[in-house]
C-alpha cells in the first residue's frame, strides 16, 4: 500500500541516495529476475524465494506477477523482498505462472512507479515483464511509440520494452521476439508472462546472465543459478545470447534465436563482483573464477608479506586464491556488517567521518605488526579504498599492499551497471602510481586484462570489457543520464 506521505518519502530517499553514492565506492547492479511455470505449485511463493536468493542484485523495490490461466495479478512495493511481501500479499497472487523482479535503478529514479513487473496491454495480448539491463536507445523508442499514441507511466526503460513487446505489429510470438530484438539496442535479460505462457529472452550480446532449471515437472528461469538452488530446481542450461524461450504445458522450446556473429558482450563484472559465488556462469562456478583471479594477481604482483586478507564478501575467494598461489597465510582481518543498508536516518558529522566503519570493522589483534596483502574486487571512484587502508594501519598493519581483481576502470558502463560517470572514475585521470599515493597503500597492483580473461577461462570475443578499455561491443555515442526518461 502506498501511504499519503509517499512524496516526502521519495524526497528523503533521493537525499539519502545522494549521500549513499557520495560515500560508497561500490558498483550497483541493475536487477534480478525470476520466472516460474509449474502446474500444481504456488508459483508466486516459489518466485518469492527465488527473488530472495537474488536480493544482492537490487534492493530498492520488489514485485511479483502471477496468473492462474485466466488473469494476471501483480504486487509491487518499495524495499527489500522480505519487506515487500507478507503472507497476505502472496495469497492474492494465485496461479501456476509467475514472474518476479528485484530492482536497483539504472534508468529512472527509485520510486514505486518504476517498480516491476510492469503490466502492458496491447491490441492482442496482455503481458507482465521484468527486465535486467539497460537499453541505450530508450529515448528514441519512447519518442517513436509516443507517436503511436502510447502513454508511459514510469521513467524506466523497462516500460518501453514492455510496450514494445505487447504492441509489436505481429501475431506470432516468434515474430514478436524477432521484432523486439531488431528494435532494442543494449542489455536486456527478460522474463515475460501472459495468462498462460512464460518467456525468457536474452539480448544478442548476452550482457546479463539468464538460466533455466527444472522443478517438480515445471520450469524456472532466473538471473542466476543460485536462485534455482533455493527453490529446489535443477540447473539445465543458460539461455543463449539472442535466444527467446517459451514455456507452457508442452514444455520448453526455443522460440527464436537471433544469429550472433563476432563480438559478444557478456559483462565480465558478473564474474568479478555481481554474481553470487555459488552461481554458475558460462559453466564455471563463480567462486572458482574469483579464486583464479587471486592466483593470477599473486603471479603478476608478488610481494613479501605476512598475511593475506580480502575485503568481504566479494573479494574473499580471490584472497584465498592469492594466498594459495603465494604461500602467504590467509586470514580474516576485516569483518563486514551485512545489515548495513540504505536508511532515512542521516549520520551526524562525527559519525559521517567514521566513513567505512559503518560497513567494515577490523580485527586488530590479527593485523598488529603484520605486512598485509589486502585483496579487493575493484576501485571505482576511490572514495572507500583510502578509508580501508587507513583502517588497516590504525589496526597495526606495518605495510598495506593492495591487490585488485579488476583492471583499472577507465570508462563507465552503459549496459545496466550504475558505476560512475567518466569524470568520477579515479583511473580515468590518474596513473596506477598516482592512485597508490591517493589511497595510501605501500604498493598497488591491478589484475591485467589478460590475467582476468585467463581466470574466467574465457575468450576476449565473449566478454564486454568496455569499462577497462573504452571499447564497447556496440557503439555508444553519449553517456546517458540515469534520469533521462523522467517526465
Amino acid at each position: 500500500m502506498i501511504s499519503d506521505d509517499i512524496d516526502i518519502t521519495h524526497q528523503l530517499d533521493a537525499e539519502n541516495q545522494n549521500l549513499h553514492h557520495s560515500s560508497d565506492d561500490s558498483m550497483k547492479e541493475a536487477c534480478g529476475v525470476v520466472g516460474v511455470y509449474a502446474r500444481g505449485e504456488e508459483a508466486a511463493r516459489a518466485t518469492f524465494f527465488g527473488l530472495y536468493a537474488l536480493q544482492h542484485r537490487g534492493q530498492e523495490s520488489a514485485g511479483i506477477a502471477a496468473s492462474d490461466g485466466r488473469s494476471i495479478r501483480v504486487h509491487t512495493e518499495m524495499g527489500l523482498v522480505g519487506q515487500a511481501f507478507q503472507e497476505y500479499d502472496l495469497s492474492r497472487l494465485p496461479g501456476y505462472i509467475s514472474i518476479g523482479h528485484t530492482r536497483y535503478s539504472t534508468t529512472g529514479s527509485s520510486n514505486i512507479s518504476n517498480a516491476q513487473p510492469i503490466i502492458s496491454e496491447g491490441p492482442e495480448v496482455e503481458i507482465a515483464l521484468g527486465h535486467n539491463g539497460n537499453v541505450i536507445n530508450a529515448v528514441d523508442l519512447k519518442n517513436e511509440m509516443s507517436q503511436w499514441g502510447l502513454n508511459f507511466n514510469s521513467s524506466a526503460d523497462s516500460e518501453i520494452i514492455a510496450h514494445l513487446v505487447s504492441n509489436a505489429p505481429v501475431t506470432e510470438w516468434s515474430d514478436r521476439c524477432a521484432y523486439v530484438m531488431r528494435k532494442l539496442q543494449g542489455a536486456y535479460s527478460l522474463v515475460i508472462m501472459t495468462k498462460d505462457k512464460l518467456f525468457g529472452v536474452r539480448d544478442p550480446l548476452g550482457v546479463r546472465p539468464l538460466c533455466v532449471g527444472k522443478v517438480n515437472g515445471g520450469w524456472v528461469v532466473a538471473s542466476e543459478s543460485c536462485a534455482l538452488d533455493h527453490i529446489g530446481a535443477e540447473f539445465v542450461r543458460e539461455v543463449e545470447p539472442g535466444e527467446a524461450i517459451q514455456i507452457d504445458d508442452d514444455g520448453l522450446k526455443t522460440l527464436y534465436k537471433k544469429k550472433v556473429e563476432g563480438q559478444l558482450g557478456t559483462c565480465i563484472f558478473e564474474n568479478i563482483y555481481f554474481a553470487r559465488p555459488d552461481s554458475l556462469l558460462d559453466g564455471q562456478l563463480v567462486y572458482s573464477s574469483r579464486m583464479a583471479m587471486g592466483a593470477e594477481l599473486a603471479k603478476e604482483f608478488p610481494v613479501n608479506a605476512d598475511v593475506v586478507i580480502g575485503v568481504p564478501d566479494s573479494a574473499t575467494a580471490a584472497a584465498v586464491g592469492y594466498s594459495q598461489q603465494s604461500g602467504i597465510p590467509f586470514t580474516e582481518g576485516l569483518v563486514k556488517n551485512r545489515y548495513v543498508g540504505r536508511t532515512f536516518i542521516l549520520p551526524d558529522q562525527r559519525l559521517r567521518e567514521l566513513g567505512v566503519r559503518r560497513k567494515l570493522n577490523l580485527l586488530p589483534q590479527i593485523l598488529e605488526g603484520k605486512k598485509v596483502v589486502v585483496v579487493d574486487d575493484s576501485i571505482v571512484r576511490g572514495t572507500t579504498t583510502p578509508h580501508v587502508v587507513s583502517l588497516l594501519r590504525k589496526g597495526g598493519a606495518t605495510e598495506v599492499h593492495l591487490r585488485i581483481c579488476a583492471p583499472p576502470i577507465v570508462s563507465p558502463c552503459h549496459f545496466g551497471v550504475d558505476m560512475a560517470t567518466k569524470d568520477e572514475l579515479i583511473a580515468g585521470s590518474r596513473s596506477v602510481e598516482e592512485i597508490k599515493q591517493f589511497v595510501g597503500a605501500d604498493s598497488l597492483g591491478f589484475l591485467s586484462n589478460e590475467g582476468l580473461l585467463k581466470a574466467v577461462s574465457g575468450q576476449k570475443e565473449r566478454y564486454c570489457m568496455g569499462c577497462f578499455t573504452g571499447n564497447y561491443p556496440i557503439p555508444v555515442q553519449l553517456e546517458m543520464d540515469k534520469l533521462v526518461l523522467e517526465a
